[in-house]
């Protein structure tokens, strides 16, 4: 018997397949998804749904599909998606949507990203735990689902998604650039020769270098989560090798972008989060722009000196979403390199970040290295885990250990010093891991106050 409560998360679905989801439970969770839409006040809608390259996303997007189809709801298949691509369906369309992912996971992980109608998210707490409740019903009585009746249609949507892109940053007019763009055998490579290059619009003066473009959900090359620097390595050879302009790498759903300066160097995503804010308040003076609590302290202050108004959010897409929407923000930006943007619905899009990135240096002759130091005014650590049993007790010792600073517990605990230092420590919400972020003016400091937290964590 299926256990919902073992691969339904905070924000989506995510497990191995077959042992903890299959296709019979990805049937019940489409039931589910079309009763929770019904019960929400939206029926009767077609669904939209998406998947990436894993070799277990055509069958489980079927039996979801199937789900549906019993339950009435009409389905419109986009087949390979890029997660943002689905978002950008749904906002279009107005329609809800389903994407069949499990991002930067290994091969054997599976996963759904759902949305209502707009690209607004489904969560925990707007529909994510009663559709769990429902499926698990479902299965646990262990009978065969209705017979699909609704209709069912494909649709391309890759030249339409494409195309919107391009209105929103226009790169026909920048300096010619040569980027290499590092796929990690993921959806970037089935959507970045479509925005960037010349595959279904004029082209633009890029000189893409492509690396992994090939669709495998193996990973033969490396994992597609460019947030472990091991993955950045073929990458920033490659930039140096090519003398090229500047690097991106997306994950495996490629809703996230890194960047790799030309010499080959990792620039901050929070240099990219105050890049992009500075752009989108030059078009937007005045506007709210959401960074989430472990960017760097550069991102409030580029925020306030472009005339922006800075709020913290807590980490987590749905905390962001939630807070774009209530502020009617223009941007958010988040320290593990996810970009939403309010011309997107308020959704994340690396390609469109990365299209921000590629503007801003094309559009001015220094290199990549000079423009991101405008934006990299600190030194960070990076993010460091610990195996800890009893995450809230350590927390109290390290929180007793400093008396003195200045205390912030949105997220965890976040410690402010009077010469500008902090920490944020944090617990995980899945594994017994605190999660430590460092950042101080100097990296002296960085480094004495990094391994001095660590070594009171990991006594």
């Amino acid at each position: 018997m299926s256990d919902l409560s073992r691969i339904v998360k905070a924000y989506d679905v995510r497990g191995t397949v077959p042992d903890q989801w299959d296709e019979r439970v990805a049937g019940a969770l489409g039931v589910a998804f079309a009763q929770v839409l019904d019960a929400a006040g939206d029926p009767g809608r077609a669904v939209l749904i998406g998947h990436d390259m894993r070799a277990s996303g055509p069958g489980l997007a079927a039996a979801f599909a199937a789900g549906l189809r019993a339950e009435g709801r009409p389905v419109i298949e986009i087949g390979l998606a890029s997660t943002d691509m689905v978002y950008y369906a749904s906002g279009a369309l107005g329609l809800p949507g389903a994407m069949f992912t499990a991002s930067h996971n290994p091969a054997q992980y599976n996963g759904i990203k759902l949305c209502h109608a707009g690209a607004r998210p489904v969560g925990q707490d707007s529909g994510l735990a009663e559709i769990r409740d429902r499926a698990q019903a479902l299965l646990d009585k262990d009978e065969p689902l209705g017979e699909p009746t609704a209709p069912t249609q494909r649709r391309d949507l890759l030249p339409d998604y494409a195309a919107h892109l391009r209105t929103l940053v226009d790169l026909s007019g920048i300096r010619p650039l040569t980027v290499v763009v590092d796929a990690g055998n993921g959806m970037g490579g089935h959507t970045v020769p479509s925005v960037l290059g010349d595959a279904v619009l004029p082209a633009l003066p890029l000189r893409i270098v492509p690396l992994y473009f090939e669709l495998d959900g193996t990973f033969p090359n490396h994992e597609a989560n460019p947030l472990d620097p091991a993955n950045l390595v073929d990458l920033q050879r490659a930039v140096v090798a090519h003398g090229a302009d500047i690097g991106l790498a997306f994950d495996g759903d490629a809703d996230r972008c890194f960047v790799v300066d030309e010499r080959g160097e990792p620039v901050s995503p929070s240099a990219i989060t105050a890049l992009v804010a500075a752009r989108e308040l030059a078009k937007h003076p005045g506007s709210t722009v959401i960074h989430n609590l472990i960017t760097s302290s550069a991102v409030p202050e580029i925020i306030r000196e472009h005339g922006g108004e800075p709020v913290v959010a807590r980490v987590g897409h749905s905390f962001i979403k939630a807070e774009m929407a209530r502020t009617n923000a223009v941007f958010g930006g988040e320290h593990s390199a996810h970009y939403y943007f309010r011309d997107f619905w308020f959704a994340d899009t690396g390609m469109l970040a990365a299209m921000h990135t590629l503007a801003a240096l094309g559009e001015q002759p220094l290199p990549l290295s000079t423009l991101a130091a405008e934006y990299e005014r600190y030194v960070a650590s990076g993010e460091i885990n610990s195996t800890v049993a009893d995450q809230a007790a350590k927390v109290a010792e390290v929180r007793a250990a400093y008396p003195d600073a200045d205390a912030d517990e949105m997220d965890g605990l976040t410690l402010r010093f009077a010469d500008g230092a902090w920490f944020n420590l944090r617990a995980s919400n899945t594994e017994p891991l605190l999660r430590l972020n460092v950042e101080a003016p100097t990296a002296e400091r960085m480094t004495a106050l990094r391994d001095e937290v660590l070594d009171r964590v990991r006594r």
